[in-house]
């Protein structure tokens, strides 16, 4: 556990999601509060998680409640050190299918969303303040009719480097984390897993405990010399011929 002194707060985005939830119960382990934000106030995680966790209700796709998330998080914990961008959605259409509001409603989420949440959290984080973007291996490799996720995860990878430059001289940083194939309801609902047209070796398919472990090591003071980066994690699946 921390001290006293280096407890942190942390935002928590698609906390009540396995990975997000995953993150946040790794912060907790570890002494930090943590603010968990989700579509629907993850009440019942806060009240699990304890330790002044608080649970917040903000729908991502509408920038009003996400530029204000912020602001809510620092009027009732005091501060923010420690953002965690986790929540993402997924259209499974071909290029050829999708409309304007289709690229609009994703992108609000996976790019918009974590670009105003992080220029909120900066203008409040103090020097050792950290930032994790919870990209994809599809914003470097991808897959059939998933073209707007892979796009979304590629431009939060640039977004991540940007960040990584402003924060520098203030002693801010960013990273990403590229998840390869994880056991949670995003995969398990993928129509390209369910119809066969994607196979994934189960000694393929990592744990949301895995991204969260990378995460809570990125967000600490281990990680101080490690900034602007977008680290694999997916077994080694990409790497194999």
């Amino acid at each position: 556990m921390v001290g006293e002194a280096a407890r942190r707060v942390a935002l928590v985005t698609g906390a009540a999601g396995g990975i997000g939830s995953a993150v946040a119960r790794a912060l907790v382990a570890e002494g930090h509060a943590v603010a968990l934000a989700d579509r629907a106030a993850p009440d019942a995680l806060a009240h699990e998680l304890g330790n002044g966790a608080i649970a917040l209700a903000c729908d991502l796709g509408d920038p009003a409640r996400v530029a204000s998330l912020v602001d809510t998080v620092v009027a009732r914990c005091g501060r923010i050190d420690l953002l965690v961008n986790v929540a993402g959605m997924m259209i499974f259409k071909p290029l050829t299918a999708h409309d304007a509001a289709d690229w609009q409603a994703l992108l609000a989420v996976n790019l918009v969303a974590p670009a105003l949440l992080t220029g909120a959290a900066m203008r409040y984080m103090a020097s050792g303040g950290a930032i994790v973007n919870v990209a994809s291996v599809h914003a470097q490799r991808t897959s059939p009719i998933v073209g707007s996720y892979a796009a979304s995860k590629a431009a939060l990878v640039s977004l991540t480097r940007t960040t990584a430059i402003e924060g520098r001289d203030r002693g801010i940083r960013c990273n990403a984390i590229l998840p390869g194939a994880i056991d949670t309801l995003m995969l398990r609902e993928s129509p390209n897993i369910k119809s066969g047209a994607e196979i994934v070796d189960p000694a393929d398919i990592g744990t949301p405990e895995d991204i969260a472990a990378l995460a809570l090591f990125l967000a600490s003071d281990a990680a101080r010399f490690i900034t602007g980066e977008a680290i694999v994690a997916d077994g080694g699946r990409m790497g194999r011929l």
